[in-house]
Formats: structure tokens, sequence, C-alpha cells
């Protein structure tokens, strides 16, 4: 008997005009298809960059797939995750794409937690970096969403409670402080040595900005956004494993 074929993973990023923003994002997909050895899984964007979701939707649909699961490539569940995302499935739905599609949770926190593999990977872009530091900015894009602001901070707090050190959020765009501001912030504190995590899953204009900021107020260095990780390779996979966060729907 011929075993069935494994749900195609659909991966949702916000896209951007950066070359390798996309080709981050495609890498990343590459990894976890390599993880999950004989299943479908292919990258999508919502802006910028193509295809876009409900077009490679429609391409596992032809090729005879009758389901897919879909996982959003956002660190935060700000509007892209609340809103974005749901409408264009149910463009793909109304356009009669007739899958039964699972969206799963973002990657970032979830009812008050951290997920494990994502600070595992926050901590491993660190210690690439080689810098021994005292003190940590968690530097992220920035969103004027309170809810979604909570879930940097609380990732903030995680993070340097696992490193032992102290470690503020920042934000490239929207909100307060900036990347600078916390470095300055955390030396007057007294640290030394402060480095810079990148809340960030690919690189980009604000990822730039960010770095940027922090290293003209003296940061000592600047982790690379999380990328193909094996950790993040982890978490899309225990997310698509998780129990569904939303009923499945026809796309």
């Amino acid at each position: 008997m011929r075993a069935a074929r494994l749900s195609p993973i659909l991966l949702v990023a916000h896209g951007s005009s950066y070359p390798r923003a996309a080709a981050t994002t495609r890498a990343l997909a590459r990894a976890v298809a390599a993880a999950r050895p004989g299943g479908c899984v292919e990258a999508s964007f919502l802006d910028h960059a193509g295809p876009r979701p409900d077009e490679v939707l429609a391409t596992f649909r032809d090729a005879g797939f009758t389901s897919a699961t879909v996982v959003p490539l956002l660190l935060t569940s700000a509007y892209h995750g609340r809103v974005d995302i749901p409408a264009v499935l149910a463009k793909a739905r109304a356009e009669g794409v007739d899958l039964a599609v699972r969206l799963t949770d973002v990657l970032g926190p979830v009812d008050g937690r951290v997920p494990a593999p994502l600070l595992a990977g926050l901590h491993r872009r660190l210690v690439e970096t080689g810098a021994s530091f005292d003190a940590v900015v968690l530097a992220a894009a920035g969103t004027r969403d309170r809810a979604a602001l909570a879930t940097i901070e609380l990732a903030a707090r995680t993070l340097g409670h696992r490193l032992g050190v102290p470690c503020l959020p920042a934000y490239a765009s929207a909100s307060a402080p900036t990347a600078g501001e916390a470095v300055y912030a955390l030396r007057a504190r007294g640290a030394r040595s402060v480095a810079v995590a990148a809340y960030f899953l690919a690189p980009g204009r604000l990822y730039d900005a960010a770095v940027e900021s922090a290293r003209t107020a003296g940061a000592v260095t600047a982790a690379q956004p999380l990328g193909a990780v094996p950790d993040l390779v982890r978490l899309v996979l225990d997310r698509v494993a998780a129990p569904a966060s939303a009923p499945a729907t026809a796309a």
C-alpha cells in the first residue's frame, strides 16, 4: 500500500524589497523541507517578492493535495498575523481554492510563553558573534500594536534571564526606544559591553537601521537575523505539529 503524502507546508513572510530577505526565507523553507523528508514546503510573501500565498495554495490544489498548513513567519501577532494572512486565505477560498487549510500560531510568544527554540536561536546568533557582553538590546522592527509590543518585551525579559544579563527591547520604527537609546540606557546603568540580539527573521532596511543606531551608541556587536538556524526550523515544525489553534477551513 502506498503511504499517504504529507500535507504541504506554506511559509508566509511579510516580504521585503531586499533580495537577501526573500533568499533567507526560501533558505528556511529548504531547511524545513530537509528536516521533513517526503514533504512539500514552499515560501510565499504578502508583499514585494513573490509568489503570493494564494498562488501557492492553488498550486497545491493543482498537485492533488486536499489540505495544507500555513505557518506565519512573524514574531508577533500584529496586523499582518491577525488580518492580512486570514484575508489572503479568505481570498483564495473565494476564488475556489478548495483546500482544508490550517493556520498555525506565529513564531513569536503565544499565551505568555516564549518558545524555547526562539530563545535558543537568539542565543545562538549572539554566540556566533564571538563577542563578550554584559547587557543585550533585543532589536525588533517595531509596531504600534500594544499587545505585540508586550510580546517583544516578554521576549527581552526572558532572553535576559536566559543569558543572565540585563536585556532591553528596542525598535527600528513606530515605537520607542530606538536601539541606540536602549544601548545608552544600559550603559547608564553600568553596562560596559552591550550586544544587539536581532528579533528579525531576515535582513532588511529596518534591521540595518537598528544595527546602525546601536553601533553609533557604542554597541560592541550585533547578531545576524535568525534566518534558517536549526532552532527556527525546529520551531516551524513544532508549530506544524501543534494542535490546531483554529479550526481547519476550506481555503
